[in-house]
């Protein structure tokens, strides 16, 4: 009989930046599957200018990318107890945020950002949590199809929300591009499309393109 028990735990995050009165805007950034925090931060320098602080928590499950030795990478969740893991870095989340926000103005804007795998887990954490954001990016993924109608609608209605995805992104298929608009159109949300040329992975002229808001397909 499986049984289950609360118990208190130590979790690390990265940090680019420095808090401080400066400090403007708020990135959180939610890495992909398979990455580790301390290198997908570093996509971010782009942006690291004084006036913007980067948090990029790391996912509590880590495992070695190959065999039993060797690259380590972090994930999110897997297929088995999903619900538990969910809740687990939901409740994570909302604790490096909060820890993250004591430390900067009541004014800060804020902006929830995700690749690939880290698009679901950045996406339940804007619909099921109460952060505070102004802009969601999705990149290389896809809003996660259990997010509850009601609650998405009510938190993203008045967000800027965008779908960035590369030309030649190996994961991007008709069938995903398609399910990801049905996603969309079930929540009631109108993304912002930014479609660059490349693959599954960050680069640092659209992150900047984002940022200041010109957003053209490159």
């Amino acid at each position: 009989m499986e049984h289950r028990i609360q118990v208190e735990f130590n979790a690390r995050y990265e940090v680019l930046g420095t808090p401080s009165e400066q400090i403007e805007e708020l990135w959180f950034v939610c890495h992909g599957h398979g990455q580790l925090a301390r290198f997908f931060i570093k996509k971010f320098e782009c942006i690291n200018d004084g006036k913007t602080l980067i948090v990029a928590p790391e996912g509590l499950y880590r495992y070695y990318l190959n065999g039993f030795t060797g690259r380590v990478g972090a994930t999110w969740m897997t297929k088995e107890d999903r619900l538990s893991d969910i809740n687990n870095y939901l409740n994570y989340l909302s604790a490096v945020y909060l820890e993250t926000k004591k430390q900067l103005s009541p004014k800060i804007k804020t902006t929830l950002f995700g690749f690939s795998q880290g698009a679901a887990t950045i996406s339940r954490f804007a619909t099921q949590t109460k952060v505070d954001f102004h802009k969601l990016i999705l990149w290389a993924g896809i809003l996660p199809p259990d997010l509850p109608t009601v609650e998405s609608t009510d938190k993203l209605s008045d967000k800027k929300t965008y779908f960035v995805m590369g030309d030649n992104d190996p994961y991007a298929s008709q069938q995903v591009i398609e399910e990801q608009e049905k996603l969309a159109q079930q929540i009631k949300v109108t993304p912002e499309r930014i479609t660059f040329e490349g693959e599954h992975e960050l680069y640092e002229k659209v992150i900047v393109q984002i940022r200041n808001d010109n957003s053209t397909v490159i």
